[in-house]
């Protein structure tokens, strides 16, 4: 039985990445450690676990932790996990600059620990099809990719960017940049991005932004990531991607396993999800790699590799100009 902490209930995926603990019958949630008091025993209380009070005592009781803090924490969090040998699987963005990612890169690997990147969309299945399909051969060599990753402004201490990194462009590259790279096999040789804050009002961060990309295979890709989605759209949003081969075009939707409800009680149109569920099968390839001592599907590596393009896309954005990553 592999015994996993969670480590903050900042960031709202780690309700869904909690139950989906719950359900498994090879791992225990064993509790939460969260600085906001409040929000640890409202959690603890609701999933049934321990309220840890320092993240000392609850390392000292797991095998591994989920990382579902503020951005600017995950770095400060997955090295003290890391020293203490547990195994981490930590939220997107990997880090808030690339000093903090590469160290937490490297101090997993010196400690033998996993460092998986919460990149839940590598197990979407409409994606992975299309990764099936692209390593088929049947529509031939890729040469461009468009890519769409919209969604509602999240609340809170998303809008700072001391404790986020970022708006809209940070938050959304990296979940789509890794799975280009992923479909590709490639690195992102250069960048250029526009970055703007234009859809919502008194915030200080950006909602909306494009990028170019050129990977060193030579494929071009675009990718529009925006909080451009409002408060009555059905679902946070969306990941799509147009992939084009030279022998055929592949759509990709990564949340289309869904049906559209109308309901007079909501007053507005909701999705019902019918598919597989994501970020349950993140988890349990997380807890899986620990048990089998195996890679998983997104590294460290993954997660440090797409806040890189994120980062480059604010610096072309500052100076007007393509930034060169490799």
């Amino acid at each position: 039985m592999i015994r996993v902490g969670l480590i903050s209930l900042a960031h709202m995926h780690g309700l869904s990445y909690g139950r989906a603990l719950q359900s498994m019958s090879d791992a225990e949630f064993v509790g939460i450690y969260d600085r906001d008091v409040e929000r640890r025993d409202k959690y603890a209380k609701e999933f049934g676990v321990t309220s840890f009070a320092t993240l000392e005592a609850l390392l000292e009781e797991v095998d591994a932790v989920m990382i579902c803090s503020e951005n600017a924490l995950h770095a400060e969090y997955t090295l003290a996990a890391a020293k203490a040998g547990k195994h981490v699987l930590c939220e997107k963005p990997l880090a808030t600059n690339l000093d903090d990612a590469h160290k937490m890169v490297q101090v997993c690997q010196e400690q033998g620990v996993i460092l998986q990147t919460a990149f839940p969309i590598r197990f979407s299945t409409p994606v992975v099809r299309a990764k099936e399909i692209i390593d088929s051969g049947a529509i031939g060599k890729i040469v461009a990719i468009n890519g769409t990753n919209h969604g509602k402004m999240p609340p809170g201490w998303f809008l700072d960017q001391e404790l986020a990194g970022g708006g809209a462009v940070f938050d959304h590259t990296v979940h789509v940049t890794d799975i280009m790279r992923w479909y590709l096999g490639s690195e992102v040789k250069e960048v250029y991005a526009e970055v703007d804050t234009a859809l919502h009002e008194n915030i200080n961060i950006d909602d909306v932004g494009m990028l170019t990309m050129e990977f060193e295979d030579g494929t071009i890709a675009t990718l529009d990531p925006s909080w451009s989605r409002p408060k009555t759209f059905p679902t946070w949003g969306d990941v799509t991607l147009k992939v084009i081969g030279t022998k055929g075009t592949l759509h990709v939707d990564a949340f289309a396993q869904a049906g559209e409800v109308f309901s007079d009680e909501v007053g507005h149109s909701q999705y019902y999800f019918w598919g597989d569920d994501a970020d349950r099968a993140m988890v349990e390839d997380f807890v899986a790699c620990i048990r089998e001592h195996k890679e998983p599907r997104a590294s460290g590596l993954d997660g440090l590799r797409a806040t890189e393009v994120a980062l480059a896309a604010y610096e072309a954005a500052r100076q007007l100009k393509p930034i060169k990553l490799r």
